[in-house]
């Protein structure tokens, strides 16, 4: 029987690596074990960037409620207490476009709260 060596693959797999690290610096784009831990690398960094871009994202959405609310003499745990209480489910990231371009319609949410 003939012996295959799958040559065709191999280069096939390295090509792939060396595609997915165009534009990494140095030796991370063109030498193989570089760029294959470097892949591996920016894929777990790309998985706890997502996290951390949920996390922040929260943090800004609850600030701009609290923005919003400080000006009509509220506090935020106030308001989402009795927004839970009168069972208005709104998350933040609504409640954060609605205290940003619809000031109108804050104000009736309030009004209903209170």
């Amino acid at each position: 029987m003939t012996r295959i060596k799958g040559g065709l693959l191999h280069a096939k797999r390295r090509r792939g690596i060396l595609k997915h690290t165009k534009g990494y610096r140095w030796g991370r784009k063109s030498k193989i074990k570089v760029a294959k831990v470097a892949k591996m690398k920016a894929g777990q960094y790309a998985f706890v960037g997502r996290k951390t871009k949920k996390r922040i994202n929260r943090g800004l959405n609850i600030a701009r409620i609290n923005a919003a609310l400080d000006a009509r003499g509220l506090s935020y745990s106030v308001f989402m207490g009795k927004l839970k209480k009168q069972g208005i489910k709104l998350d933040r990231k609504v409640l954060a476009q609605i205290a940003r371009h619809y000031p109108g319609i804050l104000e009736k949410i309030i009004e209903a709260i209170k």
